[in-house]
């Protein structure tokens, strides 16, 4: 039996009927065709799936949609503006903190949460806040170079 959810995803505003068992990450990924997000272990260990809810970063493999009700989602296709990327993005690729991809969207989410809450956050504030997104590319070096270059560049 599926529920009528109502949510805002991206800045617009959504209704959608949901089955009470199907993930967040599910439903954005295959109902709204928003596949940025990741499965990578569905298990809430990897972050690959990170989204936004309400400007707090989450996994949506561990969330279900219909939490989603009432509630404000993010998603990686959210943070570019018009035709541009946004500044994480941009600067994620010229600082090379990316290779295959796979963790990239999440890592940029959990990104973004931190630099709306903290804008100048220290190294271990960083490692802090990245430590739920699993890379197993870059050696997150390239990654945390990556934050603080984004964070000096919106200071």
């Amino acid at each position: 039996m599926k529920q009528k959810i109502k949510f805002t995803v991206n800045g617009e505003v959504r209704e959608y009927e949901v089955a009470p068992y199907q993930t967040l990450l599910n439903f954005i990924r295959e109902d709204m065709d928003l596949t940025g997000a990741k499965e990578g272990c569905a298990e809430g260990e990897c972050g690959a799936c990170t989204v936004l809810v309400d400007g707090r970063a989450v996994n949506a493999c561990m969330m279900f949609a219909v939490e989603a009700d009432g509630k404000v989602i993010e998603t990686i296709e959210g943070l570019a503006s018009g035709s541009g990327l946004s500044v994480i993005q941009e600067i994620f690729i010229e600082y090379s903190a990316l290779q295959c991809g796979y963790c990239t969207p999440g890592m940029i989410m959990s990104t973004e949460a931190l630099l709306r809450r903290n804008p100048n956050p220290t190294d271990f504030e960083i490692k802090e806040a990245i430590a739920g997104n699993l890379c197993r590319c870059t050696g997150y070096t390239k990654i945390i170079e990556a934050i603080k270059a984004v964070a000096k560049k919106i200071n």
